[in-house]
């Protein structure tokens, strides 16, 4: 009937909500993810696109899923860890991934046009405080941004001291 209807592109989750007696975070966890079923569909009707979304965690798990269906989502891994994208862009692709504090330096524009346009950096702060995960120096990043990125007066000068803390921490090891 979606099909019939004009759609191409389906984005299936693969977990059920349960829409009574869980919260949304117990939703996130205690739903068994179904995979297969989404397989299935992708059998089923290989004229749409199908997109795979729900607990993919990583580079490895994406791509298995990508030997089944036709794209896959990362939110909370790509939101934990955003570098993972350019990590995933390089599996795919072969495109190098660049340096994180090359990233930084590309997000100065945005994170400059989005405060001078009166809103505050959390916004795009928050999206940033995985960058370095698993990196030496990681912490004192997320710590210093997280303190300083809700301040009325905050811009990317708070980005360029996050990424100061993380070098002192570096070097004070």
């Amino acid at each position: 009937t979606v099909e019939r209807a004009g759609a191409d592109v389906l984005i299936v989750h693969a977990r059920k909500a349960w829409l009574h007696g869980l919260s949304p975070k117990e939703n996130r966890e205690i739903p068994p993810l179904n995979y297969p079923r989404v397989h299935q569909l992708k059998r089923e009707f290989p004229g749409l696109r199908i997109v795979i979304n729900g607990g993919i965690a990583g580079i490895d798990a994406a791509l298995s899923q990508l030997a089944h269906v036709d794209g896959v989502m990362l939110g909370r891994a790509a939101y934990h860890d955003p570098y993972i994208l350019a990590k995933l862009e390089q599996a795919l692709f072969g495109t190098p991934a660049p340096e994180r504090d090359d990233v930084l330096a590309r997000m100065q524009p945005y994170i400059d046009a989005h405060v001078h346009g009166g809103d505050t950096l959390n916004h795009v702060g928050r999206h940033l405080l995985g960058l370095y995960l698993g990196l030496p120096g990681a912490r004192a990043f997320r710590r210093y941004l997280s303190e300083n990125m809700h301040r009325d007066d905050a811009d990317f000068r708070a980005v360029a001291g996050a990424v100061a803390a993380m070098q002192m921490q570096r070097q004070a090891a």
